[in-house]
């Protein structure tokens, strides 16, 4: 009997042993459960650390998970695929253009805006340059190019008087580059001949630096290839002071349809792509075919150090901005663009902003949005007053993707971030 008794006893210890481990068990669980909801309200996560939208615990079924992750796809593919938030402006439609135009070029001079080349459509060229006065806001003064001039994706640069006109695509469709290079006087509306760019080049970044014409990137004879080489050639009033191009440092990236600038003796290059359009093999009329560009946001600076310096990036990848570009108040305003192409449809995506770089602070604003998103936009500034005028631009406001090409103008009152 003692025995049993014996039994029972141990029995009841270790009922009570298990039940006291189980109730420290539940206690420590309530307080782990109560610390972690507390502290998560008050913890904000850095901006480095990604959130996946549309994670749902295990115990989810299968119905609700789906319906997650179409909300998070249309979240982060929207049909305004990485529009930046950005104020709205007073635009003011101006006379339009004579005629519409894709990649062609233009050259501010006092108050006259030249319009040179581009694209009518894919298969129609301009080949004749068109003036707008700011004074009046008409147009007129047109008259005809060289016939071996390219008809688009130039390189072009001013003194103030002559304009340098660089190497570029010749006739329609996708067709081949030319070397061959021009110099407008455009106090009487000449031309001359230049030097040849040592290769043909399409859509090189183009400057005058320091006594030199500086002739950099852009795509190679197949016009997918980006170029890296870098060449410079001594100039004053429209004609070369040496018989060749010489080779400078070449650029880090290369690729065509960047914006190229000088302000207080330092060279900008600006956004830009790697790839472009391409020849269909075979095609007789050098049909394009696309090829996947990538285009991307860097900027690069060249001092007296003649050593390319990274700058801070554009607030998003942005290309076609050639002639894209102003200089006021010591920033530098870029109009529209292309971006990168939308990550599911794969087509390309214009740019609907307005970006300053204010060369104080080297800082990049976003100061306002276009009438409607656009690349190879021709920009010029008058009075206080931002112009835009062609160029290519979306099919509305909830498809980002290229449409009609345009010969519209535009003002508006510029306002800069100080």
């Amino acid at each position: 009997m003692a025995r049993q008794a014996g039994k029972q006893s141990y029995g009841r210890v270790v009922l009570v042993s298990f039940l006291a481990l189980l109730a420290v068990g539940l206690v420590a669980d309530f307080l782990w459960a109560s610390s972690h909801r507390f502290s998560s309200v008050g913890i904000s996560l850095p901006s480095s650390v990604t959130t996946v939208i549309g994670k749902l615990p295990p115990d989810s079924n299968e119905k609700d998970t789906k319906k997650k992750k179409d909300n998070a796809r249309e979240r982060k593919l929207s049909a305004t695929f990485q529009d930046l938030a950005a104020p709205q402006l007073q635009w003011e439609k101006m006379a339009a253009a004579p005629v519409p135009r894709l990649d062609g070029a233009a050259i501010q001079i006092r108050n006259f805006l030249f319009v040179f080349a581009g694209y009518g459509n894919i298969n129609l060229v301009h080949s004749h340059v068109d003036i707008y006065n700011f004074v009046d806001n008409t147009w007129g003064g047109r008259f005809d190019m060289p016939k071996e001039m390219a008809h688009s994706h130039l390189g072009m640069v001013t003194d103030g008087r002559y304009i340098y006109i660089v190497t570029g695509q010749y006739g329609p469709q996708c067709r081949g580059p030319t070397a061959k290079t021009f110099v407008l006087d455009t106090d009487t509306n000449t031309w001359s001949d230049f030097i040849p760019l040592p290769v043909p080049r399409y859509a090189p970044a183009t400057q005058l630096w320091r006594g030199r014409l500086h002739v950099m990137g852009g795509s190679k004879e197949n016009r997918h290839t980006p170029g890296l080489e870098h060449w410079s050639i001594a100039v004053k009033d429209g004609k070369a002071l040496e018989k060749e191009w010489r080779r400078e440092i070449p650029i880090p990236r290369g690729g065509p349809h960047r914006a190229c600038v000088v302000v207080d003796d330092r060279l900008f290059v600006i956004g830009g792509q790697e790839g472009d359009f391409m020849a269909k093999p075979g095609s007789p009329i050098f049909k394009c075919s696309r090829r996947m560009e990538v285009v991307f946001s860097d900027v690069y600076m060249l001092d007296e150090e003649m050593k390319w310096k990274v700058m801070p990036s554009m607030p998003k990848p942005d290309s076609h901005i050639e002639f894209a570009w102003k200089v006021v108040n010591n920033s530098i305003v870029i109009v529209g663009g292309t971006t990168e192409k939308h990550p599911e449809t794969k087509k390309m995506v214009l740019v609907g902003e307005i970006f300053q770089f204010n060369l104080n602070t080297m800082k990049w604003y976003v100061i306002g949005k276009l009438p409607y998103r656009v690349k190879t936009t021709l920009v010029g500034y008058w009075d206080g007053k931002l112009y835009f005028t062609s160029g290519q631009r979306d099919k509305g406001p909830d498809d980002p993707a290229p449409r009609k090409v345009v010969a519209e103008m535009w003002r508006t009152k510029l306002i800069l971030n100080p």
